[in-house]
C-alpha cells in the first residue's frame, strides 16, 4: 500500500512492469494528491461461519467510491464464500462519482484487498468492466495482481452449458445513444440510494431486516419495468447469436434467473440495493444469493438534510 493509501495493482508483461492505483484506473487528470476518507462507523458484522465453496461466483455493480455502496455486506460475503472462479461483471469501481469527488473509506479499500488476496490464493478472478469503470477497458487483455481484465467471457458450466458473461451496458440504448440522459438519471438515482440508506438504518434500529426501498420504487414505475423486460430480451437474443446457452450480466441492478425463448438469462444484481450474487455449485446449479446477514449497531451519521445536499450537488 502506498503512502497515499492507495493499493498497487501490478503485472509483469515481458520486460514491462505496470503499476496502477485506483486513481489511475479512473483518470489521473482528476486527482493530484487524493486523500482517502475513512469513516468511523460503529458497525458490527455477524461472525462468519465456515466458508461455503462454489464452483463460480458472479458479482457486479458494487460501485466502490460511492456512499451508496454496501461494502460491509460485500466484505462479509467475500469472507464467507469461496469459489474456483470469481467474475467481477462491471461497475466494481464508480468512475463517474470519483471524478466528481474522491470518496474511498476503509471498507472500500478492504473489499479491493480481499479480492486481490483471493487471486493470490488461487481463485481465478476475471474483471469485465462496465460503464461506470469503463476507464479499465483500456487494459483489456492484461492482468493486474492476478486479476484478468476481459471485454467479456464465455463460461462453461459444470454441466457443459455455455454462458456469455458481459456487463450489459453496450446493449443499453440510453447508454449508447443518449449518454447525457444516463448521467442525469444517475444523479436522481443517487438521491434514491441515500433515502434507501436512511430507511434501512431506521429498520435496523427497529430490529427489522434489510429491505430495498429503492428497488421497490423502481419496479413501481412502468417505464422502468418495460426497460428491464426489453433489456432481458436483447441480452438473450445476443447470447443466442453468439451460440451460447445463456447470458450472465449486471447493469440494471435486478437479480434474476429465468429462461427466455430457450435461452437462460441471469443477472447477478448489485451491492447498492439488492445485495446479491449469482453462484454455480459443482453440479452446475445456479442460484441467486441474497446477503442480508449483517447486523449494525446504531449509526452516527450525518443528518438527512446534509446527505441529500451532498447527493444533489
Amino acid at each position: 500500500m502506498g503512502r497515499d493509501g492507495s493499493h498497487d495493482w501490478r503485472r509483469t508483461c515481458g520486460l514491462y512492469r505496470i503499476t496502477l492505483t485506483p486513481r489511475h484506473l479512473i483518470d489521473t487528470s482528476y486527482f493530484v494528491n487524493p486523500i482517502f476518507t475513512f469513516l468511523a462507523l460503529n458497525r458490527g458484522i455477524v461472525p462468519s461461519q465456515n466458508a461455503k465453496h462454489y464452483r463460480t461466483i458472479w458479482i457486479s455493480d458494487v460501485h466502490l467510491g460511492t456512499r451508496g455502496c454496501q461494502a460491509d455486506y460485500l466484505l462479509d460475503f467475500l469472507k464467507t464464500n469461496e469459489s474456483q472462479t470469481l467474475y467481477l461483471v462491471g461497475d466494481i469501481l464508480d468512475g463517474w462519482h470519483l471524478k466528481k469527488g474522491w470518496y474511498w473509506p476503509q471498507t472500500h479499500n478492504d473489499v479491493v484487498q480481499k479480492i486481490l488476496r483471493k487471486g493470490r490464493k488461487g481463485t481465478r478472478v476475471i474483471f469485465i468492466p462496465g460503464n461506470h469503470d469503463e476507464s479499465v477497458r483500456q487494459f483489456i487483455g492484461l492482468e493486474f495482481g492476478e486479476i484478468e481484465v476481459r471485454e467479456d467471457a464465455i463460461h462453461t458450466m459444470a454441466n457443459g452449458r455455455r454462458l456469455w458473461v458481459t456487463h450489459g451496458d453496450m446493449f443499453d440504448g440510453v447508454m449508447q445513444h443518449a449518454r447525457w440522459l444516463a448521467y442525469v438519471g444517475d444523479g436522481a438515482y443517487s438521491l434514491i440510494l441515500y433515502l434507501n440508506r436512511w430507511f434501512n438504518a431506521i429498520r435496523t434500529k427497529l430490529g427489522l431486516p434489510y429491505w430495498s426501498l429503492s428497488q421497490y420504487l423502481k419496479h413501481q414505475v412502468k417505464n422502468a419495468v418495460n426497460f428491464i423486460s426489453a433489456f432481458e430480451h436483447v441480452m438473450t437474443e445476443e447470447a443466442k447469436r453468439r451460440d451460447c446457452d445463456g447470458v450472465v450480466c449486471g447493469h440494471i441492478h435486478k437479480a434474476e434467473i429465468r429462461e427466455i425463448n430457450g435461452i437462460l438469462y441471469c443477472n447477478d444484481g448489485d451491492w447498492v440495493e439488492s445485495l446479491t450474487a449469482l453462484t454455480e455449485d459443482f453440479d452446475g446449479n445456479l442460484e441467486i444469493v441474497h446477503w442480508n446477514r449483517r447486523v449494525e449497531a446504531p449509526l452516527n451519521l450525518l443528518s438527512l438534510h446534509e446527505e441529500l445536499a451532498k447527493a444533489s450537488s
